[in-house]
């Protein structure tokens, strides 16, 4: 609901938006509009330059510059006076913070949020940057400096403007990796690659690698999920320890550090150190889903307890308190309470000694809390020394200083639920929300809990819902208080139709491969590029300066590698030839683009090693087939296609067809549609499955 002029001294054009970022700035005196006809006639018919500021709720830098500039009356009028003003919730529209964040990093060599970018009527970029303070300071001029020196660009050397602009715009088109000198074009045949590909991808990431603190690289410290994903793809096909220990590492020091809310689970976006300590306590809904997908996969390995721990934590958080009452998820909390950044999350000395009492001082200890601080004069809780090693030097058995530890954390959670809590951004985005479902299903699998499963159907089901049947079929990227908003992308059609696949084979509900090959077929129809790859948005959009197919993996993975994962699940499914070879002709053709830059190619470097292992075509089938299908969905067999059913059908699925009942499970194992004799002992057949 929005707030009358009579509850806020300003309202602007974005009282009436949904998105819980742009109704933050509805009451600065910035003459705000959202990105939309009436602006951008509004910019044509004055001819005015635009200016365009791009961030999202838990940004706290955007926060920064809405505090110091946007909410300042006097740069207000300036901006009002000289610019026609767009604000972009740049979760709502990725596809325009692609085309302008490309923009700034070519005139400001860096990007980052706020994103603050200055157009031409017809939208074209022609200058912009990121935070800019009040005064200057940080080696950048101030906000009001930038505006005054932009409009007077704009207007007294308008012809050299309209120039810089038509040359950003040719850069932003041609800013892609699908250049001839970056692919592979006219590959055919079946996918294969050599042993030196994987071997390079590897030896690159490790020199990357931390060895003391896991992570790759140094601060600030994001989680990598598609990194460590490699790295156990890597130990299980070729057994090298290495891989598997840096992987564990990663996920370990992540859980010890203080990127992991040690109180109420979660983990926060990354970590401003390279010892995980301090994080930006922002809580995104795609790194907790990515973070348990990883865990899923290392526990499925390992069986490290630990992590089946921090996965009932972690859902307990996500269940709690991003989670709405149809089943759905909210995208964000914020990183600042109270105007600061952190103060929900830190404790001081005396706060914590007050509250545990005589747990107090081993806890002090176990969580590094001292009296000074561990960071900017509070603590963030953080383990330095593992659970066993530490009661064993404390004198204290494990069970006890568990019940110490749960006793003592459940003081803090609810002495901390009495605080301001951060702001939560409570949209409900369709890709972020599939990649959760994913990790629903795959720690549903992993741990053998129902009710995992059970929130993925119910998610998904409630999203599917909202979809139109029939000839007008398709999504919408975005739901907040029951609308829907702007048509989804290629990542929110690849990431739901990966979901429907990790579904399937979680329920063998053949309704939801079905909704995949419509997921899929949609996205052939509506998104294909002249090559193999598809853009990032459909062809029914229309308010974009170019359409541009997005490769690699960001925080979130690359729709295209997800997209090709699916063509060719589904292609094998189906017995759809075109489907897997446009799915091998997508990842031959960036191969050279995985070898020289894997980090960023990581999720095309699962799926290609995957596929290059050849795909086991596993059909269970009999009566009580749950029991055998579960169990080998709780292994970590990356180049599978299973399905699973108590009896064969008539049509429509290859793989079911001419296999014989039987009152007990048998498990097929098949390369291209050729069985082998059928097993009824289970575990051979996962041992089949785990050395092929």
């Amino acid at each position: 609901m929005s707030i009358t002029q009579t509850d806020k001294k300003f309202n602007n054009r974005l009282a009436e938006e949904t998105s819980p970022y742009l109704l933050q700035h509805a009451h600065n005196p910035v003459n705000w509009y959202p990105w939309g006809p009436e602006a951008l006639e509004k910019a044509k018919a004055d001819d005015k330059p635009i200016l365009v500021s791009i961030g999202y709720s838990a940004c706290h830098w955007c926060h920064v510059m809405e505090r110091e500039s946007f909410e300042d009356e006097a740069t207000a009028t300036l901006m009002n006076d000289l610019f026609v003003n767009i604000k972009i919730d740049r979760e709502e529209r990725p596809d325009l913070d692609h085309i302008y964040m490309e923009a700034v990093q070519a005139i400001a060599g860096n990007g980052g949020w706020p994103l603050n970018v200055f157009l031409t009527p017809d939208t074209k970029p022609f200058y912009g940057g990121t935070y800019f303070p009040p005064t200057q300071a940080y080696n950048r001029s101030s906000w009001k400096d930038v505006l005054l020196g932009v409009s007077a660009l704009f207007n007294d050397k308008r012809s050299e403007v309209e120039a810089q602009a038509e040359q950003l715009v040719k850069h932003v088109q041609n800013t892609s990796f699908l250049q001839p000198e970056n692919i592979v074009i006219g590959v055919e045949g079946p996918l294969s690659i050599s042993n030196e590909v994987t071997e390079s991808a590897f030896n690159k990431i490790m020199r990357q690698a931390d060895k003391h603190w896991g992570g790759f690289g140094n601060a600030p410290k994001f989680p990598q999920t598609f990194v460590i994903n490699f790295l156990l793809r890597y130990y299980h096909y070729t057994g090298n320890e290495e891989a598997l220990k840096q992987a564990c590492l990663s996920l370990d020091k992540m859980l010890h550090g203080g990127i992991y809310d040690q109180v109420g689970g979660g983990f926060s976006r990354y970590a401003t150190d390279s010892e995980w300590l301090a994080p930006h306590f922002e809580k995104m809904l795609y790194d907790n889903a990515l973070i348990l997908s990883s865990m899923a996969d290392a526990y499925s390995i390992t069986g490290k307890e630990e992590y089946r721990m921090a996965t009932a934590e972690t859902w307990g958080f996500i269940s709690t308190e991003l989670m709405d009452d149809n089943g759905t998820f909210y995208s964000a909390l914020d990183a600042d309470s109270e105007g600061v950044e952190g103060k929900f999350y830190t404790w001081s000395y005396k706060e914590i000694n007050d509250l545990l009492g005589e747990d107090a001082t081993v806890f002090c200890r176990y969580f590094n809390v001292t009296e000074n601080g561990n960071w900017e004069h509070t603590n963030i809780l953080r383990v330095l020394v593992p659970h066993d090693t530490f009661a064993l030097k404390e004198g204290i058995s494990s069970i006890n200083f568990h019940i110490i530890l749960d006793r003592s954390k459940k003081i803090l959670f609810d002495h901390r639920s009495k605080r301001i809590r951060p702001g939560l951004d409570d949209k409900i985005l369709t890709g972020w929300n599939a990649l959760m479902i994913i990790s629903l299903c795959k720690s549903s699998a992993a741990f053998s809990n129902t009710e995992y499963k059970e929130a993925a159907v119910r998610s998904f089901e409630y999203l599917w819902s909202k979809c139109p049947s029939g000839e007008d079929f398709s999504m919408h990227h975005s739901l907040k208080d029951g609308i829907a908003k702007y048509p989804a992308f290629l990542d929110d059609y690849a990431y739901m139709a990966s979901a429907s696949i990790h579904l399937y084979e979680m329920t063998s509900d053949l309704r939801y491969l079905d909704h995949a090959r419509t997921l899929t077929e949609y996205v052939i129809n509506n998104f294909s590029s002249d090559s193999n790859y598809f853009f990032f948005t459909s062809k029914l959009q229309t308010d974009i300066l170019v359409r541009k197919p997005e490769m690699f993996d960001g925080p979130i993975p690359s729709g295209n590698a997800v997209i090709a994962w699916v063509l060719n699940y589904l292609g094998i499914v189906y017995e759809m030839p075109p489907w897997t070879e446009r799915s091998s002709k997508m990842l031959h053709g960036l191969i050279p683009m995985i070898e020289k830059y894997p980090s960023s190619f990581c999720n095309w470097a699962c799926i290609l090693f995957d596929l290059s292992k050849g795909v086991n075509e596993v059909v269970v089938i009999g009566k009580g087939f749950e029991e055998v299908r579960d169990k080998i969905l709780s292994k970590f067999i990356p180049n599978k296609v299973l399905q699973s059913i108590a009896a064969p059908v008539i049509s429509g699925y290859p793989l079911l067809l001419n296999k014989i009942e039987s009152e007990v499970p048998m498990v097929y194992i098949c390369r291209n549609y050729v069985c082998k004799k059928p097993l009824f002992d289970i575990d051979i057949a996962v041992a089949e499955m785990l050395t092929t």
